[in-house]
């Protein structure tokens, strides 16, 4: 829902653009939008029933919300869905992104309904008050002061106001377990963990006693492993492929050799090619956090 920050855009390894998307670590922004497109597209139905849960909390009256590192829009355009007489602020710190998902607001006949903010949402969100809603999707792990950044956005929403965050739990995974192929993967993961730990240290953070420190109030927090089975949606294989491609350049150095060689017999268009098997799971385990501003 994919996104986020930002502020991170510092940490280009990640997403590439700010404050935004559930995309795995990268050295450069290269395929990051196919990437964030083809998660929405893949995982859309879960994206539907989540902004289920959100409706239900928020209520039928929200008119004005924030998508906090919206990168290409999946979260902005989830909720014109959902709240249908409601505007969308999108803030990102990418230019290239901002353009992007306003582009595509036009061409969804939805462009008098967006308007996008380039900032960094751990140093405030210039011009944004009382907000009914904000959504921040795999975000708020790339800021650098969540308790400075929390007190921002809460001071961007209503009294009363919304706060649904999403975060991943890391890469997602696509390979057989209990065999070779899924061991590498899961080494993979371990190294990817690794450098997250160095490069983004408030990923995995408990965002719930965060929340509550920032004067927040945390009415339901929830981990749900997302997984599709054959027969996989066009486009899972191509997803894969884009992941392990992109995660290739930050592994250098943190995987054996040997490892390195079998994860490039993933992409390289031989037999063992994600995009040739007929044995992948995508899975992803994504963690979600509702919170108000208290009355």
């Amino acid at each position: 829902m994919a996104h986020e920050h930002q502020h991170q855009h510092q940490h280009q390894h990640q997403h590439g653009h700010g404050a935004h998307s559930h995309a795995p670590a990268a050295a450069t922004p290269n395929g990051l939008p196919e990437i964030l497109d083809l998660d929405a597209a893949l995982f859309a139905p879960h994206l539907t029933a989540l902004t289920g849960r959100i409706a239900c909390l928020a209520g039928d009256d929200v008119r004005n919300i924030v998508d906090l590192g919206s990168g290409t829009g999946t979260g902005t355009f989830a909720l014109l869905e959902r709240f249908p007489t409601a505007r969308v602020t999108a803030v990102d710190s990418s230019p290239a992104m901002l353009e992007r998902l306003a582009s595509a607001a036009r061409d969804r006949g939805l462009g008098d309904r967006v308007h996008t903010l380039e900032a960094d949402a751990g140093a405030g969100l210039p011009g944004v008050v009382d907000a009914d809603l904000v959504w921040a999707s795999a975000s708020l792990h790339h800021l650098d002061d969540p308790a400075t950044a929390l007190a921002g956005i809460r001071a961007g929403l209503r009294p009363g106001g919304l706060l649904a965050v999403a975060e991943v739990d890391g890469m997602p995974t696509f390979l057989p377990e209990g065999g070779e192929p899924g061991a590498l993967e899961s080494r993979c993961r371990e190294a990817l963990d690794g450098l997250h730990a160095e490069q983004l240290p408030h990923r995995g953070a408990d965002w719930g006693s965060l929340l509550a420190a920032a004067g927040f109030s945390v009415e339901q927090e929830r981990a749900e492993p997302w997984e599709l089975r054959a027969p996989l949606p066009e486009g899972a294989g191509r997803y894969a492929y884009l992941v392990f491609e992109r995660i290739r350049g930050n592994l250098v150095g943190r995987i054996s050799p040997e490892d390195l060689a079998a994860l490039d017999r993933l992409v390289d268009g031989g037999p063992e090619d994600v995009r040739h098997r007929d044995d992948l799971v995508v899975r992803s385990t994504r963690q979600t956090w509702m919170a108000r501003r208290p009355a």
